[in-house]
């Protein structure tokens, strides 16, 4: 508990204690009156300070002033009667804020949730100077300088390990357990925990560049995207709150004029008494705190629940929208597949296996391609081995979905699909082999194909098949890659709808024909891997980008990041999702649906002050404790 908590739950104490001692002791008259409301303020002075400060500041209706009149409405009424029974006015106002400490304490509990997020943070990055180990601010490290990472720190900026071999902590960022084993040349991202050996890292980005900046900034400003529910809250609370206290006060005047002008009774305000009586419990029972505070709270608690499983969703509207999902649509290569590629086997012209000539055609393909990061080019420069002398390269020229030209040793050289051959006047040759067909061509003369194939993920057919069982209708996946091998891969999976060959901009329109066939109210999801599938995800209903924690151009276009690359995250973000929804949509039910009974008996003096406020707030304690279960997903 914080502070204000813990000052809090002291107030109550203390106001409780007085409250009983009272109810047994023997003092009359103005004297206990006074301790009444010495115990009344305890409590509930920072009310009276809302109920007064709203009413300045022009917002008068609130549960802050449903409250305050409730409450000094029952001790007029006790003065009125001369009972010296204050007991009533004490309870409203204790329940009330014992339903406020319990809802309070659920968001510090969800906070708390989203701080732990925080703490991936870090504080330091140490530098070498003079040969000691110096802490500076992560902010003062530019791009390119050298950082070290002792056992037990954090990694504060992204970069490539340059020295060192050690195992990495990366469960705050992707929510699983298992260390990640890094090596000279792997690529490491801020917020990891270095767990065994000193690594030595060069930086590739700035501080507020990095991963963990990034995380951090989606995370706070998730709060800011409010859903339609949310939305609808605000809008209703607006306008229910002053309809009741119209309402009330209707109550407290329209049936005892009614007795005095038709009955003939007399006007005195022993006729108003039982109706004020009436109008004060219907204030009390009408304050909508329960749902105000329950919906809010729920999203709240599930992107807390969410982020720390390792999805990150940008705010409490795209959470809605992921629930109402019905088609996923998977790009292929490094969403489904690895985006490892292994080269098969090397065809001359006519497509038949050469040995001498395979590693002059490697190398020419791993030349023209090392100035692109995607995963065939990586894997075509890891099959040749050898070390690639940039200066011999000029003129590279990268044509989207086709591939890339370039002048290597004074030749022309084309390395991409059929469709770059085609669009230079080459006749490329068609090979029966089923994989990744990159075709070459050194002066406009056809010299060769490499055969490369792709490895499907492990987990890619569970998912697909937790995919159908969460009710999706429809999976799709889209592909750059050649019909035999999208057919292939899409058998194994499971997916029975494939469209292949398509360029970033074919795969664009492909999704508006796939949201246009869609019902309006079911929502459409890509999942692609955050390289080249900006522009699909920005197009999609809900964009997820899988494994993007180095990608910038993911993190802006996605309305969900998955932290790794695991197909599995994608059912699951559904499902939290899902269960988030489930039980805003409880929560709502459940509050207007006691309200409404409560209002109407209380309304017919069937319900006095105690049990509207046992209602009010045992209403919010059960909302707010439903809320909470929407952080914890983890075996969802």
């Amino acid at each position: 508990m914080n502070k204000k908590q813990k000052s809090m739950l002291a107030r109550i104490f203390i106001a409780s204690v007085m409250t009983i001692v009272l109810q047994f002791a023997d003092i009359g008259g103005w004297v206990r009156l006074a301790f009444y409301l010495a115990a009344y303020l305890i409590v509930g002075y920072d009310i009276l300070k809302k109920a007064v400060s709203g009413i300045i500041n022009g917002r008068v209706f609130d549960e802050n002033f449903l409250m305050t009149i409730a409450t000094i409405g029952a001790f007029s009424l006790a003065l009125y009667e001369r009972s010296g029974d204050y007991l009533e006015a004490i309870a409203v106002m204790l329940f009330y804020q014992i339903g406020e400490f319990f809802q309070s304490y659920a968001v510090g509990r969800s906070r708390r949730n989203i701080a732990a997020l925080m703490d991936i943070r870090p504080d330091y990055a140490n530098i070498e100077k003079g040969g000691d180990i110096v802490r500076i601010d992560p902010d003062e490290v530019g791009v390119g300088e050298t950082i070290i990472v002792r056992p037990g720190e954090k990694i504060p900026i992204d970069g490539r390990v340059t020295e060192g071999r050690s195992s990495l902590n990366t469960s705050a960022l992707t929510g699983e357990s298992l260390p990640r084993e890094v090596e000279p040349g792997d690529e490491v991202v801020s917020g990891s925990i270095n767990m065994t050996g000193m690594l030595k890292v060069c930086t590739t980005k700035k501080f507020e560049e990095s991963t963990v900046s990034k995380i951090l900034e989606l995370v706070e400003d998730s709060a800011s995207h409010k859903s339609k529910s949310e939305n609808f809250i605000a809008r209703f609370a607006r306008v229910y709150t002053p309809i009741v206290c119209y309402a009330a006060l209707a109550l407290a005047v329209l049936p005892p004029l009614v007795l005095i002008l038709f009955n003939g009774n007399p006007f005195s305000f022993g006729t108003f008494e039982p109706w004020v009586y009436r109008a004060l419990t219907f204030l009390v029972i009408s304050c909508p705190c329960a749902l105000v505070i329950s919906v809010p709270l729920s999203f709240f608690a599930g992107i807390g629940g969410a982020s720390r499983e390792g999805v990150l969703v940008k705010g409490a509207n795209m959470l809605e929208a992921l629930s109402k999902v019905r088609t996923v649509v998977f790009d292929k290569t490094g969403t489904l597949t690895h985006g490892v590629f292994e080269v098969n086997a090397v065809h001359d012209g006519e497509e038949k296996d050469i040995q001498a000539d395979s590693l002059h055609l490697l190398r020419l393909a791993a030349m023209v391609e090392c100035y692109s990061s995607h995963p065939i080019s990586k894997s075509l420069q890891k099959a040749y081995g050898g070390n690639i002398d940039r200066n011999c390269i000029s003129d590279v020229e990268e044509l989207g979905g086709h591939g890339i030209t370039a002048v290597v040793d004074g030749q022309q050289v084309a390395v991409g699909n059929e469709k770059l051959m085609r669009k230079l006047g080459i006749e490329p040759t068609l090979c029966r082999k089923a994989g990744t067909i990159i075709h070459l061509a050194v002066d406009g003369k056809y010299v060769g194909h490499i055969v490369m194939g792709d490895v499907v993920k492990p987990h890619s057919q569970e998912a697909v098949s937790q995919l159908y069982l969460c009710g999706i209708n429809r999976i799709v996946m889209l592909t750059g890659d050649t019909a035999s091998v999208a057919d292939q891969t899409a058998k194994a999976l499971g997916i029975h709808e494939v469209y292949s060959g398509l360029l970033p901009a074919d795969k664009v329109k492909r999704l508006e024909i796939l949201i246009q066939a869609s019902r309006s109210e079911e929502k459409v999801a890509f999942v692609g891997d955050g390289i080249n599938d900006a522009p699909v995800l920005s197009r999609a209903d809900v964009g997820i980008a899988m494994g993007a924690l180095g990608s910038d151009a993911a993190i802006e276009a996605a309305d969900v990041i998955l932290m790794d690359d695991d197909p599995l995250k994608v059912p699951k973000a559904i499902r939290i999702s899902r269960k988030c929804l489930g039980i805003v949509r409880q929560n709502i039910g459940v509050s207007l649906g006691v309200k409404g009974i409560c209002l109407i008996l209380g309304a017919f003096g069937v319900v006095n002050m105690w049990l509207a406020i046992f209602a009010d707030v045992g209403v919010m304690i059960l909302a707010v404790l439903n809320a909470i279960r929407a952080m914890y997903v983890r075996n969802i």
